[in-house]
């Protein structure tokens, strides 16, 4: 599948419809994108290797112009309290125009996988106008072998043409950016904004459409397996600690981001890692950070000295949302499959604003679907456009912008498969200790990678528990290696009252937000809500 197309506007239709392109550049590989990159002005080459792009005035995801096409069949099927939707007949003039405005320019294609177990994988083709828009969903996806392009049909068709402007009146959509959903068709529509993620994003949102019917259980989580096979998922939103948590040099990384869980147990959708760069070090994180000066890899957004092209990641003047796209295999312990058994521990990060919860507690199945169906956590900086400080918020699955489906849907799955495999949870709270967010100081990465390697190697469990008087979860008294003031957040606040009185509003926000889901679960789940006990420790 070498480079196809011509250079006189002679190219005709292909499958999906396009006429008169300039050209249609096939399955091209990393050499051969990057030179198209830089001829055209896209992306620069970095100290080291790697591609630098800039993606404009999107430094992260457009949640609220994803919309989702409502027809006979995702009538019932979608949530749509969650999601947008537009008309058979406006998706179809949106298709049209996608059509007219690539004529006459280049577009590259690429055959890729979504998704490591060969049973649920969903084949995608992605036309990109972007030659590192190519390169990025090349390295994100799962690349087949070169033989396997040779009859190569698409399941979901991706079109990303950054250049395109919707019309929200003849559109039905939010505003000249749009990310349009066909699932009948399987067909999704990207215009108007140059984040990558949002493709990577898509395949996610329809793995999660169409898996749940299979009874595999699609997850925003990071994974990976210790020496002893023992696999561990890590639920959260971008910026709580999946990639850097996950990127343990002594276990095997399945992935950073998004997986599956099946009959057979663990498989990850992706063939790449995308992880955050603001102020990533060689100390702190050196599997990371070795990427990032690495030929294959892609780098957003992030601030390049213009003598010595070395990357500074400590600069988030454009954004805080800075990037790194590389391939799996980049990581030394990376698994070459994707795929694991069924997990032992489940573990959900949140990084709490408020800076009262404690930086891990022990959950019961019943806890373990409350706080998966709220999704507590803190946006950060730039993940999404217009966030610029952490705000809290409640996601549920953490990952409602990818959530098709009632969150019932998938907190029910999980928790039969971890009544089946008898799944220990814990809440890790990667977010704020010692006050709230501007008062407080991050919880310091070595406590929490400390509470981890103890719960996942089992001596966690033996140590002594107390229950938290404000959201009644389990909590350690103390480990060897934490100060054990840190395992009570009271007594890291100076202000004791304004510790109780924020607590005890987060409390309410839990429950004011958790009030939707009481009709779809069981009383036990009802009653894990947090609830104050006493006045304070």
């Amino acid at each position: 599948m070498n480079e196809t197309g011509t250079r006189n506007g002679a190219f005709g239709a292909d499958k999906f419809g396009f006429t008169g392109l300039k050209a249609m550049h096939w399955n091209l590989l990393e050499p051969r994108l990057y030179e198209h990159a830089i001829r055209a002005g896209e992306a620069e080459l970095v100290h080291g290797g790697a591609l630098c792009a800039d993606t404009g005035v999107h430094t992260g995801r457009s949640p609220k112009d994803k919309f989702i096409v409502r027809d006979a069949a995702t009538e019932n099927t979608i949530w749509w309290d969650n999601n947008g939707a537009i008309t058979r007949e406006q998706f179809d003039l949106l298709h049209k125009d996608f059509i007219a405005h690539a004529a006459g320019r280049e577009l590259f294609a690429q055959d890729l996988y979504g998704g490591a177990d060969p049973r649920y994988r969903i084949k995608t083709r992605v036309y990109t106008e972007l030659a590192w828009h190519s390169l990025f969903i090349r390295t994100l996806l799962i690349r087949p072998e070169r033989a396997e392009l040779k009859n190569f049909v698409p399941e979901l068709t991706i079109v990303d043409l950054p250049s395109f402007k919707a019309d929200p009146k003849k559109h039905g959509v939010r505003s000249e950016t749009v990310i349009a959903i066909d699932f009948s068709r399987r067909i999704v529509l990207i215009g108007g904004t140059s984040y990558a993620g949002e493709m990577k994003k898509s395949v996610f949102t329809t793995l999660n459409y169409l898996l749940p019917e299979e009874s595999v259980m699609p997850m925003h989580c990071s994974a990976n397996v210790g020496p002893g096979g023992d696999t561990a998922l890590f639920f959260g939103l971008s910026g709580t600690g999946k990639t850097t948590l996950s990127a343990d040099p002594a276990r095997t990384l399945i992935g950073d981001d998004e997986h599956g869980w099946g009959p057979s147990g663990i498989f990850n959708f992706e063939g790449g890692c995308y992880a955050k760069t603001i102020r990533l070090s060689a100390e702190a994180e050196p599997e990371i950070y070795a990427t990032t000066h690495r030929f294959g890899t892609v780098l957003e957004n992030v601030i390049v000295d213009r003598e010595t092209r070395m990357p500074d990641f400590d600069d988030g003047s454009k954004t805080e949302n800075t990037r790194c796209a590389y391939p799996l295999d980049f990581i030394p312990n990376a698994s070459k499959t994707g795929r694991a058994g069924h997990p032992k521990n489940i573990i959900m990060l949140t990084a709490d604003a408020f800076g009262v919860m404690p930086p891990i507690a022990k959950l019961s199945s019943a806890q373990a679907m409350y706080h998966f169906l709220s999704g507590y956590t803190a946006k950060v900086a730039g993940t999404e456009k217009g966030v610029k400080d952490p705000e809290a918020t409640f996601s549920t699955c953490f990952g409602a912008p990818f959530t098709p489906r009632h969150p019932s849907v998938y907190g029910n799955l999980l928790r039969e498969l971890i009544a089946a495999h008898g799944v220990d949870c814990w809440l890790v709270n990667t977010g704020w200790t010692g006050g709230k967010y501007g008062v407080g100081r991050r919880m310091p990465i070595k406590v929490t990678r400390t509470l981890l390697s103890a719960a996942l190697d089992g001596s966690l469990k033996s140590v002594k528990f107390r229950t938290d008087p404000y959201f009644g979860f389990s909590v350690p008294t103390e480990l060897a290696g934490v100060e054990p003031h840190l395992l009570y957040p009271y007594k890291t606040w100076r202000d004791k009252a304004d510790f109780d009185a924020t607590a005890r509003r987060l409390v309410r926000m839990f429950q004011d937000n958790f009030v939707k889901f009481e009709p779809h679960v069981d009383a036990d789940v009802k009653a894990a809500a947090p609830e104050v006990r006493i006045a304070a420790e």
